[in-house]
């Protein structure tokens, strides 16, 4: 028990140390990062919203062609 305590707290210097050495962004770079990803994010959508459409339609075309 003892040996994960001592673990344990070797650990979690470890991480603060790290924590320390991290260089975080400021204000400006986190709204320029933030407005990169939420375009991104509208792009991917906007591509799989027309692949869908196009897979759909083309679905739709294969069963209207044997159904009747």
């Amino acid at each position: 028990m003892p040996e994960l305590v001592t673990r344990t707290r070797d650990f979690v210097g470890e991480v603060t140390d790290e924590m320390k050495k991290v260089t975080w962004p400021d204000q400006a770079q986190l709204k320029n990062s933030t407005f990169v990803i939420l375009v991104f994010v509208i792009v991917v959508a906007f591509i799989i919203w027309a692949m869908d459409q196009v897979v759909s339609t083309v679905i739709g075309f294969i069963i209207d062609l044997f159904a009747g």
